[in-house]
């Protein structure tokens, strides 16, 4: 009976297979290889003739090019081209979506090739259809679902296909995909949490500075004419003065005064790519009162969900820590996660060093010391970091209490020195009247 070479992929975990298989024909022989769960992605029999030389060197090197192109035509699924995309191809929510969808079908008994193609027909983002795409025809041509997440880093973070490469390693793909769609949901909580208690501030900033623009260019330049003419030339008082000043010079340099602002934010933003203004700012971010501890709340969260995920997901401690502190958010809180590597490369434990960097509060460090006493560390993190986020669910709530009657002040500050600033000459014509 003839003897075929296969190259297959496991359907239940994704992993290549190399092999030989005895069988009467190639459909026969294929379907042995789908009987046994895998999905042949080569097969070639075994001991066949090499085809017979060409006289011509022409027809030897047209042959040899013709059987190279009908080979990598047959390997290589032809790619089809992305669209220009400006900005993510997909939102954090759209992929934790797509995570949970690919984790629910991969833990119904889908192969995760045809988990890939079901998720790429149904998907409407078409940069993304694209992506899904080929991270199936990365499987179908021999390669993991891991090797296909690492030719997109910009969609895939290294948290994401470490995981997923663990979960290949271990064969419980299914598992890891569900841990890291729940690890991304929380995540997505958390931060939308952060993000609405910022949002006020924010909006109550724009109204401010967009009323006090309007009394600038259009209100305080009618009380400048009356001035002058009631006060006779009299000086007016500093701070009247200071305010016409302003005034004058946001209504005469309109676009001066857009430019100086769209500058400070510019030169904000390059401060803050700098390895110097990302200290900073972080520093300000974990040390300001009322904010600060919000903050830093969520960074704890956000570095004891990613650290036990990864650990109960299989992956080194070592590699761990790393992947944990690249994706800390914060430049403080990776400095710490990096001395906490070293110390444990040397062969320290994981909560003596946290503790000392005086980063993370000493319930953290307590808790992960009695983690690895007791061989729960995964657990243990996990339950941190549900303790933390309910905190930071409290903290903002706290935050938005404080924050609205701080801005409705503020405001009325700006607006109450403009008004006395403008009420001021009125007395003194009062007083000249009387």
């Amino acid at each position: 009976m003839p003897k075929f070479s296969y190259t297959a992929i496991e359907t239940s975990s994704g992993k290549e297979k190399k092999g030989s298989i005895e069988s009467s024909n190639t459909e026969q022989a294929a379907n042995q290889l789908k009987a046994m769960g895998l999905h042949p992605t080569g097969l070639v029999a075994e001991g066949a003739a090499p085809a017979k030389k060409e006289t011509s060197k022409a027809r030897s090197s047209s042959g040899a090019a013709a059987a190279l192109a009908s080979a990598s035509s047959k390997t290589e699924p032809a790619k089809k081209k992305a669209p220009f995309v400006i900005g993510r191809v997909i939102s954090p929510a759209g992929l934790t979506v797509f995570t949970r969808q690919l984790s629910t079908l991969v833990n119904a008994g889908m192969p995760i090739m045809r988990s890939l193609e079901t998720l790429a027909r149904q998907e409407r983002n078409l940069p993304f259809k694209l992506v899904v795409e080929s991270l199936a025809d990365s499987i179908r041509s021999g390669g993991n679902f891991s090797d296909g997440l690492l030719q997109h880093p910009k969609i895939f973070d290294r948290l994401y296909v470490n995981m997923i490469k663990a979960g290949e390693a271990g064969g419980v793909l299914g598992t890891v995909l569900q841990r890291l769609s729940v690890f991304m949901e929380k995540a997505q909580k958390i931060k939308g949490k952060v993000k609405s208690a910022m949002t006020y501030p924010v909006i109550i900033g724009m109204v401010a500075v967009a009323i006090v623009s309007a009394l600038m260019v259009f209100v305080i330049p009618k009380f400048q004419g009356i001035f002058q003419s009631m006060l006779k030339g009299k000086p007016l008082p500093p701070l009247t003065q200071y305010v016409l000043n302003l005034s004058n010079f946001i209504k005469d340099h309109v676009l001066a005064s857009i430019g100086i602002i769209v500058g400070v934010w510019i030169l904000f933003v390059a401060f803050k790519r700098t390895k110097f203004g990302t200290k900073v700012i972080d520093w300000i971010l974990i040390k300001t009162p009322a904010i600060g501890p919000l903050f830093l709340k969520a960074a704890i969260g956000r570095f004891t969900r990613t650290f036990g995920t990864l650990l109960a997901s299989g992956v080194p401690i070592l590699q761990a820590l790393i992947i944990t502190r690249d994706t800390s958010g914060n430049v403080h809180v990776a400095a710490a996660l990096n001395a906490v590597h070293d110390r444990v490369k040397e062969g320290d434990n994981v909560a003596k060093p946290l503790a000392a960097t005086k980063v993370f509060p000493n319930m953290v460090s307590s808790m992960i010391e009695v983690g690895e006493e007791t061989g729960a560390l995964p657990d243990m993190l996990n339950r941190i970091a549900d303790t933390y986020d309910d905190e930071v669910d409290n903290a903002v709530a706290g935050l938005t209490s404080i924050i609205e009657p701080i801005m409705i002040v503020f405001m009325a500050v700006v607006v109450g020195i403009i008004v006395i600033a403008l009420f001021l000459p009125i007395i003194e014509i009062i007083k000249n009247l009387s």
